[in-house]
């Protein structure tokens, strides 16, 4: 019987609200067995995770999660590329991943210049101060940096923008009017690096960035030729079709077949819970995951 798991979640490191010895520990409480730390474009809570791991009784996949531009799709869009069982103290993939942050830096920054263009104010204490302490910065921060300005309280109560996930989704996401496209990784390129670090490759969340199911399998069989290692089909926003879809097709594919509740901290709207994601009385096929 495959272990109590939960492939996907975030520290301190990246996005998340906890540090990474926390969030083992709200794991393990939860009755999670077998736990991804997987902070984006960064292994440096891995480590940290894996020693927490061990006094909790949870078991650690050392994980990332790479942020990747589709170029290749009919419209350019950022997917995130989940790596497991990498070698987090090896130094090729963190001179990668290193290469990839310098990226994801500088395009958060075009879009705290295009937010401050729309004529928001930003308060960007915390984004400086993870700029200086080498950690990454994203959307999640540039929200919350607007969301903490005074001067932006009017304004955001008329447009009904009250929390980071609102002002993302008015303002940060593909086709919004501050939002910005990295220029590097590739998803060919997250898949190689992920790959060379002796690691499995999987894409997270397909119905979270891409809502016609045509194109999420069309996408599925381009990846499958980069040498996509599986698909994220459990996951907390997935429904019953999205899910058995995707599992019917990893299973037709060879693919492997993981899940999550992509934990970002209690306090998150909807990623809060520990194991809050649905099998549907499907077989994970976690492979050498597991």
């Amino acid at each position: 019987m495959a272990p109590r798991f939960d492939l996907q979640s975030h520290s301190t490191h990246s996005d998340g609200a906890l540090p990474a010895a926390e969030v083992v520990e709200r794991a393990a409480a939860a009755g999670v067995e077998q736990l991804a730390l997987s902070d984006h474009d960064t292994i440096s809570g891995v480590s940290e995770a894996i020693a927490a791991g061990e006094q909790q009784g949870v078991r650690i996949v050392p994980a990332v999660e790479i942020s990747a531009v589709d170029s290749d799709a009919p419209v350019g869009r950022e997917l995130h590329i989940l790596g497991y069982n990498i070698d987090h103290t090896g130094p090729q993939l963190n001179e990668r991943l290193a290469e990839f942050l310098a990226d994801r830096e500088q395009r958060t920054l075009r879009m705290a210049a295009a937010l401050r263009g729309l004529g928001f104010e930003l308060d960007e204490r915390e984004i400086t101060a993870c700029i200086a302490g080498g950690q990454p910065i994203g959307r999640p921060h540039l929200a919350e940096a607007v969301l903490a300005s005074p001067a932006n309280a009017t304004r955001l109560e008329a447009e009904g923008i009250d929390d980071i996930g609102s002002l993302i989704r008015a303002y940060l996401i593909e086709d919004r009017p501050a939002f910005r496209l990295r220029q590097t990784p590739t998803v060919a390129e997250a898949i190689d690096a992920i790959h060379d670090a002796g690691g499995l490759a999987v894409w997270a969340h397909p119905f979270w960035d891409i809502s016609d199911a045509d194109e999420v399998l069309a996408s599925i069989d381009r990846f499958r030729v980069l040498g996509i290692d599986g698909i994220e089909a459990f996951y907390v926003t997935h429904t019953r079709e999205q899910t058995e879809l995707l599992a019917e097709r990893c299973a037709t594919l060879g693919l492997l077949s993981t899940g999550s509740s992509d934990f970002h901290g209690p306090d998150n709207r909807l990623f809060s819970r520990f194991l809050a994601f649905e099998t549907y009385g499907l077989e994970p096929n976690l492979g050498p995951i597991a």
